[in-house]
C-alpha cells in the first residue's frame, strides 16, 4: 500500500508510529523510499526494510521516534551491507556515531550506568530505551 498521496505528502495513517512521531523529513524519507522499492520490487516487506534503511542514514532512532543525525551514511553494519545481509541491526540507534554522541542521547534516555559503559554496551542500552519508550507511547 502506498505510503504516499498522488501529491507526494506522507499518508500518516500509513506510516509506523516511530515514523508518526518524527519531523516531516522522516516521514517524508520513509514514504517515498517505501514507495520507490515497493513499485521496484513488488514486495511490501522489502520495500519496509529499504525505507527504514534510507530512514538510518539520516535519523537515528531516539526514543519513540526518529531525529536527523548530525552526518549522512549508515547507521549500523545492517544498513551498511544491502538487501542481502545478515549482519545486525542496532535498531535504529547510530552504531557509527561517537561515543560521546551515544552517551549524550543515554543521557537524554537517562540510561543508567552509562559513563561506566563501553561504546557497544552504550548502543545496546540505547536500543533498549528506544524499545521501552516506544512500547510506552504505544500505549
Amino acid at each position: 500500500m502506498p505510503k504516499t498521496t498522488s501529491g507526494g505528502t506522507p499518508k500518516q495513517d500509513e506510516l509506523p508510529s516511530t515514523v508518526q512521531r518524527s519531523g516531516d523529513k522522516a516521514q517524508r524519507t520513509f514514504a517515498k523510499a517505501h514507495d520507490s522499492a515497493a513499485e521496484q520490487y513488488d514486495d511490501d516487506q522489502r520495500a519496509h526494510q529499504v525505507a527504514y534503511a534510507a530512514l538510518k542514514h539520516s535519523h537515528e532512532k531516539v526514543g519513540d521516534h526518529w531525529e536527523p543525525k548530525d552526518s549522512y551514511g549508515p547507521s549500523d553494519a545492517r544498513a551498511e551491507g544491502g538487501a542481502d545481509t545478515n549482519r545486525e541491526t542496532a535498531g535504529g540507534v547510530d552504531a557509527n556515531a561517537s561515543k560521546g554522541h551515544l552517551q549524550h542521547v543515554a543521557r537524554r534516555l537517562d540510561v543508567r550506568g552509562r559513563s561506566r559503559m563501553t561504546k557497544d554496551e552504550l548502543v545496546d542500552a540505547i536500543q533498549v530505551a528506544n524499545d521501552r519508550a516506544t512500547r510506552k507511547a504505544r500505549g
